[in-house]
């Protein structure tokens, strides 16, 4: 999945999804539980994958 299906996926842009990955700021916790469920993935997950 491409940065643009995701934000397109999350009603974001994918300048939004950038700066989320280059953690200059935080998701919310809505797109982190929007995230584990679109990727089948426990939130623990989420999280670590940032780490």
């Amino acid at each position: 999945m491409t940065q643009f299906e995701l934000a397109k996926s999350l009603g974001f842009t994918s300048q939004a999804v950038n700066a989320i990955e280059l953690d200059k700021y935080p998701p919310s916790l809505e797109v982190v539980f929007k995230i584990a469920a679109m990727f089948d993935l426990h939130l623990e997950q989420v999280f670590q994958s940032r780490q």
